[in-house]
Protein backbone atom coordinates (compact mmCIF):
# COMPACT_ATOMS: atom_id res chain seq x y z
CA UNK A 1 0.00 0.00 0.00
CA UNK A 2 1.52 3.04 -1.21
CA UNK A 3 1.60 6.38 0.96
CA UNK A 4 -1.32 7.91 -1.28
CA UNK A 5 -3.56 4.74 -0.45
CA UNK A 6 -6.49 5.49 1.29
CA UNK A 7 -6.36 2.70 4.43
CA UNK A 8 -8.79 0.48 5.63
CA UNK A 9 -10.88 -1.36 3.13
CA UNK A 10 -11.88 -0.84 -0.44
CA UNK A 11 -14.42 -2.23 -2.87
CA UNK A 12 -17.56 -2.36 -0.85
CA UNK A 13 -20.35 0.51 0.12
CA UNK A 14 -22.60 0.15 3.41
CA UNK A 15 -24.67 2.97 2.38
CA UNK A 16 -28.11 2.63 -0.17
CA UNK A 17 -28.33 5.97 -2.79
CA UNK A 18 -30.38 7.52 -0.50
CA UNK A 19 -28.61 7.35 2.73
CA UNK A 20 -25.02 8.61 0.48
CA UNK A 21 -27.20 11.04 -0.81
CA UNK A 22 -28.49 12.18 2.81
CA UNK A 23 -25.04 12.15 4.22
CA UNK A 24 -23.29 14.31 1.43
CA UNK A 25 -25.93 16.92 1.08
CA UNK A 26 -25.69 17.58 5.01
CA UNK A 27 -21.81 17.69 4.72
CA UNK A 28 -22.10 19.85 1.49
CA UNK A 29 -23.99 22.35 3.53
CA UNK A 30 -21.09 22.61 6.42
CA UNK A 31 -18.83 23.63 3.28
CA UNK A 32 -16.94 20.28 3.58
CA UNK A 33 -15.50 19.25 0.26
CA UNK A 34 -17.44 17.04 -1.78
CA UNK A 35 -13.79 14.58 -2.63
CA UNK A 36 -12.94 14.54 1.31
CA UNK A 37 -17.18 13.42 1.99
CA UNK A 38 -16.25 10.83 -0.39
CA UNK A 39 -13.36 9.70 1.05
CA UNK A 40 -14.87 9.69 4.55
CA UNK A 41 -17.40 7.79 3.47
CA UNK A 42 -15.54 5.07 1.97
CA UNK A 43 -15.01 4.02 5.75
CA UNK A 44 -18.44 4.84 6.87
CA UNK A 45 -20.84 1.81 7.63
CA UNK A 46 -24.26 1.67 8.34
CA UNK A 47 -25.60 -0.92 10.61
CA UNK A 48 -28.42 -1.95 12.28
CA UNK A 49 -29.16 -1.77 15.75
CA UNK A 50 -31.70 -3.89 18.17
CA UNK A 51 -32.87 -2.55 20.88
CA UNK A 52 -35.87 -3.29 22.78
CA UNK A 53 -39.45 -2.56 21.43
CA UNK A 54 -40.40 0.58 21.74
CA UNK A 55 -42.86 2.65 19.32
CA UNK A 56 -41.44 0.95 16.46
CA UNK A 57 -42.67 -2.51 15.00
CA UNK A 58 -40.86 -6.18 16.24
CA UNK A 59 -38.23 -7.40 13.80
CA UNK A 60 -37.29 -10.02 16.32
CA UNK A 61 -36.78 -11.06 19.91
CA UNK A 62 -33.96 -11.22 22.46
CA UNK A 63 -34.10 -14.93 24.70
CA UNK A 64 -37.51 -16.29 24.59
CA UNK A 65 -37.89 -19.79 22.74
CA UNK A 66 -36.85 -20.87 18.90
CA UNK A 67 -39.42 -21.58 16.31
CA UNK A 68 -37.37 -24.22 14.41
CA UNK A 69 -38.21 -26.33 11.20
CA UNK A 70 -40.32 -28.79 12.24
CA UNK A 71 -38.51 -32.28 12.97
CA UNK A 72 -35.11 -29.89 13.82
CA UNK A 73 -33.25 -31.19 17.16
CA UNK A 74 -32.68 -28.05 19.56
CA UNK A 75 -28.46 -27.20 18.55
CA UNK A 76 -26.67 -28.73 20.41
CA UNK A 77 -23.06 -29.02 20.63
CA UNK A 78 -22.59 -32.89 22.17
CA UNK A 79 -24.74 -33.30 25.26
CA UNK A 80 -25.15 -29.57 25.52
CA UNK A 81 -27.75 -27.86 24.59
CA UNK A 82 -27.28 -24.02 22.93
CA UNK A 83 -29.42 -21.12 24.69
CA UNK A 84 -31.33 -18.94 22.15
CA UNK A 85 -29.53 -15.41 22.31
CA UNK A 86 -31.78 -13.95 19.82
CA UNK A 87 -33.33 -14.65 16.55
CA UNK A 88 -34.34 -11.81 13.51
CA UNK A 89 -36.86 -11.73 10.62
CA UNK A 90 -34.28 -10.51 8.07
CA UNK A 91 -37.39 -9.31 6.21
CA UNK A 92 -38.38 -6.85 8.24
CA UNK A 93 -35.06 -5.36 9.09
CA UNK A 94 -33.84 -2.49 6.98
CA UNK A 95 -31.26 -2.80 4.28
CA UNK A 96 -28.43 -1.69 3.84
CA UNK A 97 -26.66 -2.05 0.10
CA UNK A 98 -23.19 -4.50 0.26
CA UNK A 99 -24.59 -6.18 3.74
CA UNK A 100 -25.72 -9.32 2.16
CA UNK A 101 -28.79 -10.42 4.74
CA UNK A 102 -30.71 -12.71 3.40
CA UNK A 103 -33.79 -10.70 2.50
CA UNK A 104 -36.55 -12.70 3.96
CA UNK A 105 -36.58 -15.64 6.50
CA UNK A 106 -35.02 -15.74 10.15
CA UNK A 107 -32.17 -15.76 11.63
CA UNK A 108 -31.11 -17.55 14.84
CA UNK A 109 -28.27 -17.11 17.38
CA UNK A 110 -27.43 -19.98 19.83
CA UNK A 111 -24.44 -19.26 22.22
CA UNK A 112 -23.70 -20.99 25.56
CA UNK A 113 -21.53 -18.12 26.34
CA UNK A 114 -20.05 -19.22 29.65
CA UNK A 115 -18.45 -22.31 27.57
CA UNK A 116 -17.69 -20.25 24.41
CA UNK A 117 -15.67 -17.83 26.20
CA UNK A 118 -13.34 -20.77 27.69
CA UNK A 119 -13.18 -22.24 24.39
CA UNK A 120 -11.90 -21.10 21.24
CA UNK A 121 -13.23 -23.59 19.25
CA UNK A 122 -16.18 -22.11 18.31
CA UNK A 123 -18.55 -25.33 18.71
CA UNK A 124 -20.40 -23.81 21.73
CA UNK A 125 -21.91 -21.00 19.55
CA UNK A 126 -24.63 -21.70 16.28
CA UNK A 127 -26.30 -19.16 13.50
CA UNK A 128 -29.17 -20.77 11.94
CA UNK A 129 -31.05 -19.48 9.23
CA UNK A 130 -34.62 -21.05 8.30
CA UNK A 131 -35.87 -19.69 4.89
CA UNK A 132 -39.55 -18.47 4.36
CA UNK A 133 -42.12 -20.99 3.96
CA UNK A 134 -40.44 -23.65 5.90
CA UNK A 135 -42.65 -25.14 8.49
CA UNK A 136 -41.75 -24.44 11.61
CA UNK A 137 -43.07 -24.83 15.72
CA UNK A 138 -42.07 -22.86 18.83
CA UNK A 139 -39.81 -25.59 20.14
CA UNK A 140 -40.30 -27.01 23.60
CA UNK A 141 -37.42 -26.39 26.29
CA UNK A 142 -35.63 -29.21 27.39
CA UNK A 143 -34.85 -29.01 31.33
CA UNK A 144 -30.97 -28.40 30.37
CA UNK A 145 -31.10 -25.46 28.52
CA UNK A 146 -31.35 -22.12 29.96
CA UNK A 147 -33.73 -19.89 28.63
CA UNK A 148 -33.60 -16.35 28.54
CA UNK A 149 -36.66 -13.42 29.59
CA UNK A 150 -38.18 -12.40 25.87
CA UNK A 151 -37.70 -9.73 24.75
CA UNK A 152 -38.87 -7.42 21.36
CA UNK A 153 -36.76 -6.11 19.65
CA UNK A 154 -36.91 -3.15 17.36
CA UNK A 155 -34.54 -1.72 14.83
CA UNK A 156 -32.83 1.45 13.66
CA UNK A 157 -29.71 2.40 11.34
CA UNK A 158 -26.65 3.37 13.34
CA UNK A 159 -23.16 4.42 11.99
CA UNK A 160 -20.10 2.65 12.52
CA UNK A 161 -16.60 3.59 11.77
CA UNK A 162 -13.14 2.00 12.10
CA UNK A 163 -11.57 1.55 15.49
CA UNK A 164 -8.87 4.20 13.98
CA UNK A 165 -11.17 6.78 12.79
CA UNK A 166 -13.52 6.61 16.25
CA UNK A 167 -12.55 9.07 18.71
CA UNK A 168 -13.03 7.93 22.62
CA UNK A 169 -14.45 4.82 21.67
CA UNK A 170 -11.82 2.66 22.88
CA UNK A 171 -9.59 4.64 25.47
CA UNK A 172 -6.54 2.36 25.57
CA UNK A 173 -6.01 2.31 22.07
CA UNK A 174 -6.32 5.80 21.57
CA UNK A 175 -4.15 6.66 24.67
CA UNK A 176 -1.64 4.44 23.24
CA UNK A 177 -1.90 5.87 19.72
CA UNK A 178 -1.72 9.78 21.46
CA UNK A 179 1.02 8.75 24.31
CA UNK A 180 3.35 7.87 20.92
CA UNK A 181 6.26 10.27 19.72
CA UNK A 182 5.89 10.12 16.06
CA UNK A 183 9.50 7.94 15.75
CA UNK A 184 8.52 5.68 18.17
CA UNK A 185 5.13 4.71 15.36
CA UNK A 186 5.27 1.85 12.81
CA UNK A 187 5.79 2.93 9.05
CA UNK A 188 2.26 1.91 9.00
CA UNK A 189 1.07 4.03 12.30
CA UNK A 190 2.42 7.15 10.51
CA UNK A 191 0.87 6.69 7.12
CA UNK A 192 -2.71 6.21 9.32
CA UNK A 193 -2.05 9.41 10.61
CA UNK A 194 -0.68 11.06 7.45
CA UNK A 195 -4.07 10.01 6.01
CA UNK A 196 -6.26 11.39 8.51
CA UNK A 197 -4.01 14.64 8.74
CA UNK A 198 -3.28 15.18 4.72
CA UNK A 199 -7.13 13.65 3.53
CA UNK A 200 -9.93 13.86 5.73
CA UNK A 201 -8.91 17.49 7.53
CA UNK A 202 -12.54 17.48 8.56
CA UNK A 203 -12.98 14.51 10.65
CA UNK A 204 -14.20 16.02 13.41
CA UNK A 205 -17.11 17.28 11.78
CA UNK A 206 -17.59 14.21 9.49
CA UNK A 207 -17.62 12.15 12.65
CA UNK A 208 -20.33 14.06 14.42
CA UNK A 209 -22.62 14.22 11.43
CA UNK A 210 -22.50 10.60 10.76
CA UNK A 211 -23.49 9.76 14.62
CA UNK A 212 -25.76 12.58 14.56
CA UNK A 213 -28.00 11.02 11.27
CA UNK A 214 -27.83 7.31 13.11
CA UNK A 215 -26.93 7.46 16.39
CA UNK A 216 -25.38 4.02 18.48
CA UNK A 217 -26.68 2.48 21.25
CA UNK A 218 -28.64 -1.11 20.96
CA UNK A 219 -28.76 -4.08 22.87
CA UNK A 220 -27.02 -5.95 19.91
CA UNK A 221 -26.00 -4.79 16.29
CA UNK A 222 -26.08 -6.77 13.35
CA UNK A 223 -23.37 -5.77 10.95
CA UNK A 224 -20.60 -2.92 10.71
CA UNK A 225 -17.44 -3.08 11.67
CA UNK A 226 -16.41 -6.69 13.30
CA UNK A 227 -15.17 -6.61 16.93
CA UNK A 228 -11.38 -5.68 16.67
CA UNK A 229 -10.54 -8.51 19.32
CA UNK A 230 -11.73 -11.02 16.86
CA UNK A 231 -10.10 -9.36 13.86
CA UNK A 232 -6.94 -8.86 15.33
CA UNK A 233 -6.88 -12.94 16.43
CA UNK A 234 -8.09 -13.93 12.79
CA UNK A 235 -5.11 -11.74 11.62
CA UNK A 236 -2.52 -13.32 14.11
CA UNK A 237 -3.66 -16.78 13.07
CA UNK A 238 -3.38 -15.76 9.38
CA UNK A 239 0.20 -14.31 9.35
CA UNK A 240 1.36 -17.61 11.17
CA UNK A 241 -0.27 -19.83 9.13
CA UNK A 242 1.43 -18.24 5.79
CA UNK A 243 5.13 -18.03 7.75
CA UNK A 244 4.72 -21.52 8.89
CA UNK A 245 3.72 -22.38 4.89
CA UNK A 246 6.19 -20.03 3.42
CA UNK A 247 3.90 -17.81 1.59
CA UNK A 248 5.77 -14.46 3.69
CA UNK A 249 9.14 -14.51 4.84
CA UNK A 250 9.40 -15.01 8.66
CA UNK A 251 8.87 -11.59 10.54
CA UNK A 252 11.48 -10.13 12.64
CA UNK A 253 9.53 -9.41 16.48
CA UNK A 254 10.10 -6.26 16.27
CA UNK A 255 8.17 -5.52 12.92
CA UNK A 256 5.38 -8.04 13.99
CA UNK A 257 2.89 -5.50 15.41
CA UNK A 258 3.00 -3.19 11.95
CA UNK A 259 2.54 -5.96 9.63
CA UNK A 260 -0.38 -7.11 12.40
CA UNK A 261 -2.18 -4.18 11.52
CA UNK A 262 -1.53 -4.28 7.99
CA UNK A 263 -3.23 -7.71 8.08
CA UNK A 264 -5.90 -6.33 10.18
CA UNK A 265 -7.11 -3.64 7.50
CA UNK A 266 -6.85 -6.11 4.78
CA UNK A 267 -9.46 -8.42 6.46
CA UNK A 268 -11.87 -6.04 6.90
CA UNK A 269 -12.46 -6.06 3.48
CA UNK A 270 -13.04 -10.01 4.11
CA UNK A 271 -14.59 -9.95 7.27
CA UNK A 272 -18.14 -8.54 8.40
CA UNK A 273 -19.80 -8.16 11.98
CA UNK A 274 -22.63 -10.50 11.71
CA UNK A 275 -24.31 -9.67 15.24
CA UNK A 276 -22.36 -8.23 18.36
CA UNK A 277 -23.70 -8.30 21.43
CA UNK A 278 -23.21 -5.13 23.62
CA UNK A 279 -20.75 -5.07 26.51
CA UNK A 280 -22.41 -2.84 28.59
CA UNK A 281 -25.91 -4.96 29.46
CA UNK A 282 -24.47 -8.44 29.92
CA UNK A 283 -21.79 -10.28 32.04
CA UNK A 284 -20.47 -12.40 28.92
CA UNK A 285 -20.90 -10.59 25.57
CA UNK A 286 -20.76 -12.66 21.98
CA UNK A 287 -19.46 -11.48 18.60
CA UNK A 288 -20.90 -13.27 15.79
CA UNK A 289 -18.32 -12.73 12.66
CA UNK A 290 -18.30 -13.99 9.07
CA UNK A 291 -16.91 -13.63 5.23
CA UNK A 292 -18.28 -11.41 3.06
CA UNK A 293 -18.69 -13.86 0.33
CA UNK A 294 -20.30 -16.48 3.12
CA UNK A 295 -22.77 -14.21 3.99
CA UNK A 296 -23.75 -13.53 0.49
CA UNK A 297 -24.15 -17.44 -0.40
CA UNK A 298 -26.21 -17.69 3.05
CA UNK A 299 -23.77 -20.01 4.55
CA UNK A 300 -24.35 -18.86 8.17
CA UNK A 301 -22.92 -21.73 9.53
CA UNK A 302 -19.49 -20.59 8.67
CA UNK A 303 -20.06 -17.56 11.25
CA UNK A 304 -17.04 -17.33 13.96
CA UNK A 305 -18.49 -16.33 17.39
CA UNK A 306 -16.77 -14.73 20.09
CA UNK A 307 -16.92 -14.49 23.75
CA UNK A 308 -15.70 -11.92 25.96
CA UNK A 309 -16.53 -11.07 29.83
CA UNK A 310 -17.12 -8.03 31.15
CA UNK A 311 -14.89 -7.43 34.45
CA UNK A 312 -16.73 -5.71 37.17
Amino acid sequence: MDDRAQPGWEGFTFMGMDHQGEFRRAALELGIPDDEISRFSQHLRLSIGLSGVGGGSPVGQFGGLPRLPMGMKWPSAGDILLPLLFSVDCGALPRVDGFDLPADGTLLFFVDQEKDHGDSSGRYARVVYVPDGTETAVAEAPSSVCVREQLGLCAELRAELPLWLQEGEDEDWHEYWEDLDWEDMSPFQQQLVRYMERDLPHLDELRTLAYGLWPSGAFVVIGGYADDEVINSIAEQTLAGREKAGEIPAIPIAKWYSHLEKEKHRLTSEWISLASEARAYEEYYTSFVIRHDDLAATRVGEALAVTGFKAP
